[in-house]
């Protein structure tokens, strides 16, 4: 099972990677789709967001695959980044905003179902469910 956690936890942080790559530079006005609109819509506001959460991104995505003692902790972060960048998927959909192939309601409302498979990809591939377990019972003792 671990073997195949960290597979899954490398796949993860391989995504992770690439895509925060891809907010710095090749797909950079396509996570603009994704900015929330009820944020500042100031143009150079918007491509912080893109550029700050790019950089995030791989940045978490980085030490999933590296920070291997941390691993647990490091998919918490992340899961917890999926929960924060969710509403940017919301937006989107409500707004009906074209980006990543995304261009009718019944793509985007799909696209509303992947982020918690995310999360708990993060909290799994990266032992975050026994970390947190054990801390739980800790904090009993």
């Amino acid at each position: 099972m671990r073997y195949l956690q960290n597979i899954f936890r490398i796949l993860l942080g391989a995504a992770m990677t690439f895509a925060g790559i891809g907010h710095l530079s090749f797909q950079r006005e396509e996570f603009l789709a994704q900015v929330p609109r009820w944020l500042p819509t100031d143009p150079a506001f918007m491509d912080f967001v893109v550029l700050a959460s790019g950089v995030v991104e791989i940045s978490l995505g980085l030490a999933l695959i590296f920070w291997i003692k941390q691993k647990a902790k490091v998919g918490i972060a992340l899961a917890i980044f999926y929960i924060l960048i969710y509403p940017g998927n919301i937006s989107q959909y409500t707004n009906g905003i074209d980006a990543f192939g995304l261009d009718t309601d019944q793509k985007r409302l799909i696209r509303l179902f992947f982020q918690p498979v995310l999360i708990l990809w993060a909290l799994w591939s990266s032992g975050a469910f026994p970390y947190l377990k054990k801390l739980k019972s800790k904090k009993q003792s």
